[in-house]
């Protein structure tokens, strides 16, 4: 069983992080737009409303033309009549933005240092989690004393940690390959694995 001993390293300081990761200057609106390239990229983009000719209805006039001392009506399922087709509604569509590869890295690479300067990011020993323990998971977080929501970025190996972190109230666990900018500078601390460290230099080019 792992024990919580100091398997979460503490604050981390930006000297104690590599700087080819750690040390960019931030750059806001390259932040700006990746993170909303990355939330644009999730939606699903399947709502669909039927158009007047999607409508099941007669095509019969509601009443005569001439000779009832009210407005000539055309089809029921206009958009104008109640139970008619939609005007402009959505249809299925995609919502991915475009950003190319080397400002989306600067932008991940940017958001990492802010979590650096802000002194709101530890390492941890994915080593100590080869059984899966919540507690003892709980315990190490708890002696760091992290500010409120919590990512925290593993290899894809290292399933016991993953296990330990994911029940924990507040803390989000994600695979390194997986995350992006909206994930990192979306949290208030992020912890993150040396296996998964070594990852994000090879991912970032750095």
């Amino acid at each position: 069983m792992a024990s919580a001993k100091a398997t979460v390293l503490g604050k981390t300081t930006k000297a104690d992080l590599p700087k080819e990761l750690f040390g960019e200057a931030f750059h806001h609106s390259l932040v700006h737009e990746t993170a909303r390239a990355d939330l644009a990229a999730r939606r699903q983009g399947t709502a669909s409303t039927r158009t007047r000719a999607e409508v099941a209805m007669t095509g019969a006039k509601a009443w005569r033309q001439k000779g009832t001392g009210r407005a000539r009506v055309g089809a029921l399922s206009s958009p104008t009549r109640f139970g008619g087709g939609v005007a402009f509604g959505p249809k299925p569509r995609h919502y991915t933005v475009k950003v190319n590869r080397k400002a989306r890295r600067k932008a991940l690479r940017s958001a990492l240092s802010v979590h650096a300067e802000r002194g709101s990011v530890a390492l941890l020993d994915a080593s100590a989690f080869e059984t899966p323990s919540t507690k003892a998971a709980a315990e190490a977080l708890a002696k760091w004393g992290p500010k409120r929501s919590t990512l925290v970025v593993l290899a894809a190996e290292e399933g016991g940690a993953a296990k330990s972190f994911r029940n924990i109230s507040g803390v989000e666990v994600a695979e390194v390959g997986a995350i992006g900018v909206a994930d990192v500078i979306g949290a208030a601390s992020l912890v993150v694995s040396e296996g998964a460290l070594s990852k994000l230099q090879e991912r970032l080019g750095a």
